[in-house]
């Protein structure tokens, strides 16, 4: 957790521990400076980024890189939400829902039309109609949405029990996270909440390429408090495996 992968001398070691994983990285370096260059910012990079991973292979745009690992991370964050207390009748809106890895599991369990999933990036979306067919989810009428932003203003206020968003602030700069703590509260109900994993560091924040972000859980906790949130960091979440944490936010009462 303290290590700054963005660091040479880390990355000297990393290279020196996993050869195999040096031709992959030159080439995310490659493409990492020339979208920079190209996209005029952040959102854009991503974007592009993400029509790259997803030409190769949908489930790995995500973050899976097989079939089984893509439901096994889905039915992790769905089992984790029902033990939390989602229930078939809560609204939920998935920020970052991808080609639905978990937003299938969480489509076929909550009532038709509850669904509501926003992504930045088109070409996923493409993805998330392919895995509704595969799985006989059309007559749930999920709402999957591209959009520009997380300011979330084409939504009706306090109209969610429960927001989701996984592995998403881990590829956003501050700047982003931040504009989704200042508009989320609005469309949440008073007593719903917002769930969003995040990569953990307790040394130095950094970030490697623009694609993958490290944040101090106090740094996240006290942006949200600055917009009347109020954040708890997830131990139990902690237990299971996966590499990223979790913070919980609530509508401070």
């Amino acid at each position: 957790m303290k290590h700054n992968r963005s660091s040479l001398a880390h990355q000297a070691r990393y290279a020196l521990r996993n050869p195999q994983k040096i031709a992959p990285h030159l080439r995310r370096l490659a493409r990492d400076t020339w979208l920079r260059l190209s996209t005029r910012d952040h959102v854009a990079y991503y974007r592009a980024v993400m029509k790259s991973d997803t030409a190769r292979s949908p489930e790995g745009a995500v973050g899976s890189h097989s079939h089984e690992r893509w439901l096994a991370l889905g039915r992790m964050q769905f089992d984790y939400l029902l033990e939390h207390g989602l229930k078939p009748e809560f609204r939920m809106l998935e920020i970052g829902c991808g080609n639905l890895r978990a937003g299938h599991l969480f489509i076929d369990y909550l009532h038709t039309g509850n669904y509501y999933g926003i992504d930045i990036s088109p070409d996923i979306l493409i993805a998330a109609q392919g895995t509704l067919v595969e799985h006989g989810l059309r007559d749930k009428l999920p709402h999957l949405t591209p959009v520009r932003d997380l300011r979330l203003a084409f939504l009706p206020d306090e109209h969610f029990d429960v927001v989701h968003a996984h592995s998403v602030f881990s590829h956003s700069p501050l700047s982003v996270i931040e504009e989704c703590f200042a508009h989320v509260g609005r469309v949440m109900r008073p007593d719903g909440w917002f769930d969003f994993t995040f990569d953990r560091t307790e040394g130095k924040e950094h970030h490697v390429l623009r694609e993958d972000f490290y944040y101090r859980t106090e740094t996240l906790v006290a942006l949200a408090n600055r917009y009347g949130l109020d954040a708890r960091f997830m131990d139990d979440w902690e237990k299971l495996p996966h590499k990223q944490s979790k913070i919980r936010i609530t509508r401070r009462a």
